[in-house]
Parts: structure tokens; C-alpha cells; sequence
């Protein structure tokens, strides 16, 4: 039986004496060929979700465009194959950015391919900082979910439904049907933190669950999941356990969508609005927590 988390974690008070490198360096490997706007959204919502200093690694050929999209961030381009995806030759110096760091958000856009699977395979392995696995970077995993556990450092992973039921080998109808239970097996399985994403996402550890009230339909369009990735990565590298940063991701995810609901409609919401109303999140939140 696990325990159900009903209560928000409240992240740590800003210090006078503060730095950007008080609040988190984040490192986001994302985008690929046609997939550079992936990077930009991750990396976008790791800063206005509170992150002091984040870093995009991406293929060198998508360089010219994530570096464009915001000028917050820095950007580490590296060699890539002849599809645009990142090359297993980047190994080296993306394990060496990433031990460097606090967390890495990895996966948005990244592409599928048999050399990306073993460079992930390697960062897994040979980095130990908190990692939230998202997008390609799980489905390059779906044929060996036990390879996750070469990560020795807290690994969250954020599949939808579908991503979830090709872990599992079941079918989505069946995964949807007992999500919580499912998604608990499988964090104490292979030491994970889960968070199944849909309608009243699901985060657990195998020991905890917590079920999200926020959130509506018009957040179901693209690039939603990578401002989420950016969000969780962002509250790691902020002092959050894995488990209460998923938690407070969610819920500041699915609120800023419902804020933009209420101004914008459900049909016109895109994944930019939820960076946009995320500072109205915030403030929401924290007038709720006081």
C-alpha cells in the first residue's frame, strides 16, 4: 500500500547572499533535425521555473536555432549523425557537462536511433546526478527498461500513457485502467520516480503517491511534456527531492495551463502559454501556501 501525499512541498527561501549558482544548474540534452523547438521550450521552462544557470546541449547542427530561441541560457553544441541526432562520438564531453551540473533533463526531441541508445546508455551509467528522463530519451529505453537502472543517482521518468504501456509491454487501455498501481510497480521495480502523465497525473516512488488536480484538455498539444521536463529538472537543481519536484512540477504545470484556459480558451493553448502564465502559477501557489 502506498502512501498517499496529499500536501505541496514548499521550495527553500531565497537567501540575500544568493547567486545564480544558488538555484540550480541545469543541464537540458534535448532536439534533434526538425525537433530544435523541443530544446528551447525544456530549457525556457527550467529558467522561469527558477533555475540559476542552464545549459542546452543539441546537436551542432540545430545550434544556430536553440541558441536564438532565448538568450538566458548558454548552449553546448556537439557532434551528430547524418539524421541530425546527437552521435554517441558526443559521449565524453556531454558526461563531463553533465557531472558538472546539478540535474539533467534529458530527452526532448532527441530522435530514436541505435547509436543514440547507447550514448544515453553511457550517460546513465556514468553520471550520478539526479536525471529526469523524458520523450526519446525514455522510448530509446522502451525495448530494455531494465537498462535504466544503470543510473546510480534518483532518475524520474515522465511517460504518457502510451510511452508508459510500451515499458510494460501492455496495451494503453489496460495502463489507464490501473494507472496508480502500474506506475508504483514499476518506480519500485527499477528504483524509480514515476510520473504518468494525463488526467490526474500520477507520481510515485513505490512508497508514495501523489495524484494531480490540475491541468485541463488544452494542454494536451505538443511540447507540453518538455515545459515539464524543464519544471522538474529546475526544482531538483533547487534543493527539491526528485519526488517533491515532480510533485510541485505537476501541479505548477497543470496550473499555469488552467490559468491560460481561463484567459485564452482550451482550444488556443499552446505549450509557450504555460511558460508565459507561470509566474501567475507561482504567485497562486504561494498565495494558497500562506
Amino acid at each position: 500500500m502506498m502512501e498517499a501525499i496529499t500536501t505541496l512541498p514548499v521550495l527553500p527561501p531565497r537567501s540575500p547572499e544568493s547567486n545564480k549558482g544558488s538555484f540550480g544548474r541545469v543541464l537540458v540534452v534535448a532536439g534533434s533535425r526538425g525537433m530544435s523547438g523541443a530544446a528551447v521550450l525544456a530549457a525556457s521552462a527550467a529558467l522561469r521555473a527558477g533555475a540559476g544557470l542552464v545549459r542546452v546541449a543539441i546537436p551542432f547542427e540545430v545550434w544556430p536555432a536553440v541558441a536564438i530561441g532565448n538568450p538566458c541560457y548558454t548552449t553546448l553544441p556537439l557532434t551528430h549523425d547524418k539524421e541530425g541526432k546527437l552521435s554517441r562520438a558526443a559521449s565524453p564531453e556531454l558526461v563531463r557537462a553533465a557531472a558538472a551540473s546539478d540535474v539533467v533533463a534529458l530527452g526532448p526531441g532527441l530522435g530514436r536511433s541505435a547509436e543514440l541508445g547507447g550514448l544515453l546508455e553511457e550517460v546513465l551509467a556514468r553520471v550520478s546526478v539526479p536525471i529526469v528522463l523524458d520523450a526519446d530519451g525514455l522510448n530509446n529505453f522502451i525495448d530494455h527498461p531494465d537498462r535504466l537502472g544503470l543510473h546510480a543517482g534518483p532518475l524520474v521518468i515522465t511517460p504518457h500513457p502510451g510511452e508508459f504501456a510500451r515499458l510494460v509491454a501492455m496495451d494503453t487501455a489496460r495502463v489507464q485502467a490501473a494507472r496508480q498501481e502500474l506506475a508504483g510497480e514499476l518506480a519500485q521495480k527499477h528504483r524509480l520516480f514515476v510520473v504518468l502523465k494525463g488526467h490526474a497525473t500520477v507520481v510515485t516512488d513505490g512508497a508514495r503517491l501523489f495524484v494531480n488536480t490540475t491541468g485541463n484538455p488544452g494542454m494536451a498539444t505538443a511540447g507540453s511534456g518538455d515545459v515539464l521536463t524543464g519544471m522538474i529538472a529546475a526544482f531538483v537543481g533547487q534543493g527539491l527531492d526528485p519526488f517533491q519536484a515532480a510533485q510541485l512540477g505537476v501541479y505548477l504545470h497543470g496550473l499555469a495551463g488552467d490559468l491560460a484556459r481561463d484567459e485564452l480558451g482550451e482550444e488556443s493553448l499552446v505549450a509557450t502559454d504555460l511558460i508565459e502564465y507561470l509566474p501567475r502559477a507561482f504567485r497562486a501557489w504561494r498565495n494558497e501556501t500562506t
